[in-house]
Formats: C-alpha cells, structure tokens, sequence
C-alpha cells in the first residue's frame, strides 16, 4: 500500500477524516500513482502512528481521506541511533543518509571533523545542502515505511559534540588503530541501553587528539574488524550491527 507522512495537524481522528495538502504529495497521488476516489493509502504521523485511509476527495489544493484504521508503528526499534557523521566529499553524504534511514537511525548529526575535505562555504550554503538530506531523508523514511522522519541536524565542528553525547547511554567511534575492542564486547553487560550514539570519521579518518578527545567524554573507539571500510560504509555497518544486537533487524 502506498505511504506518504502527514502532519498531525491535518489528522483529525474524533471527525475520522486526514488531509494531504502537500503539493508534491497531491500530484504524485494523482498523476504518477494514478489513485482515485475510493483507493486506500497508508498515512503516517510522523509520530509512530499510522493510519489507513481511503481518498474520497480530489482537488488542485488537497486530497481528503476518510480513515479506516488506527494502529501504532510496528516499524520502529526499541533503541535510539543518533549517527555523527564527517561531512564526506562529493555526493557521498546523500548515499550514507538514504542508508541510514533505512536501517533505523533516528538522527543524523553532520559534523566538521579535523580532515574533512568537503567544507561548508557559508550558513546559506549549508542550509541548502540540509534541506536536500532532509529531503532524501524523508524519501528513503517512506520507501521503507518507518514510522518517523529522520531528522538531519545542522552541522557542528568536532568540538561540539562534546555537549551532545552526555545524554546518550553509550557513545561509539570507529578507529582504524584500535585493535580490541568491538561491538559486542562494548555493549555485552550495559544493562538498558536506550540511545547510543555513533561517530564516523571522514576519508582521512580521525586524528589521534580527536580520538583523546573523544575519549575524555566517555566515547569508546571500537573496531570494525582487520579491513578499513569507507566513511560511507562504516556507519552502516556499526547500526546494522547494534540494530541486530540490540534493535529490531533480524527479527525478535
């Protein structure tokens, strides 16, 4: 059944009626999915709450639903990833945050880390540039029907993120030079972790005073394993792999 995310504004659940005033939503409704009056869709919230809907109302404004049904996300872990991300060059960021999104993260915080080499030009420049994430976010959250819109944060310098870690239960950073630590060793006997957080370095990698850094704010560097996997990779695979440990990926 086909998806789109409305605001909980236009959700009117005592009069049992949804409005989709989005043009981009109306036009894709009409003219590339073709849907009419008396055709069911499925309406999200944003808040992890889902409903199905069947259109009995088509103009140039909007597209009125009547609801049918009402029922909580099931799409949803049971944990929260908050993925700090080097800013990569090239279009590589667009890749990491479709992917990301699939497999769960929550929030995607872009971060200005000693080697990046892709630099932000002005505030204007990066508002554009967190506007098409935010985009792709929301489309890679619809093709995969989560339950939330993944929020992309504005960027920060590697600094910063000393004031954004101490409300997470557990902080990870990949780091080609530590050899023991992995993944299951670092969350095995954490007891109820709730909100964890993952740094991924850019193409150069961190240096050793960011890692020190990171460090003293009680992040753990872990290893990924003998091979050097790309930026665009490693924050994959660490989700993927707490998503399998702790979340929902791989089935209860």
């Amino acid at each position: 059944m086909n998806r789109f995310f409305v605001d909980k504004e236009n959700i009117f659940e005592k009069q049992g009626k949804v409005l989709i005033n989005e043009l981009e939503d109306i036009n894709h409704i009409t003219k590339v999915l073709r849907l009419t009056i008396g055709d069911e869709i499925e309406i999200c919230n944003k808040e992890k709450r889902e409903y199905r809907v069947l259109i009995n109302g088509i103009n140039k404004k909007e597209i009125s639903c009547k609801i049918k049904e009402s029922y909580p996300s099931q799409r949803e872990a049971s944990i929260e990833v908050v993925l700090f991300q080097s800013i990569p060059k090239a279009s590589k960021m667009d890749l990491i945050i479709q992917k990301n999104v699939e497999i769960g993260v929550d929030k995607i915080v872009p971060v200005i880390s000693h080697r990046c080499v892709a630099k932000i030009k002005d505030k204007s420049s990066e508002m554009k540039k967190i506007e098409r994430w935010q985009r792709i976010a929301q489309e890679a959250a619809k093709q995969c029907k989560r339950g939330i819109i993944s929020k992309i944060e504005n960027a920060v310098e590697f600094s910063k993120l000393r004031n954004m870690v101490y409300d997470l239960d557990m902080v990870l950073i990949p780091y080609e030079e530590e050899k023991s630590r992995g993944i299951k060793k670092s969350i095995i006997n954490k007891g109820n972790i709730k909100k964890i957080g993952i740094i991924i370095g850019p193409e150069g990698g961190f240096t050793e005073e960011e890692i020190l850094e990171a460090e003293k704010w009680g992040c753990l560097p872990i290893s990924l394993g003998p091979r050097i996997l790309r930026t665009e990779t490693a924050g994959l695979v660490t989700t993927s792999i707490l998503m399998y440990e702790l979340g929902d990926l791989g089935g209860k």
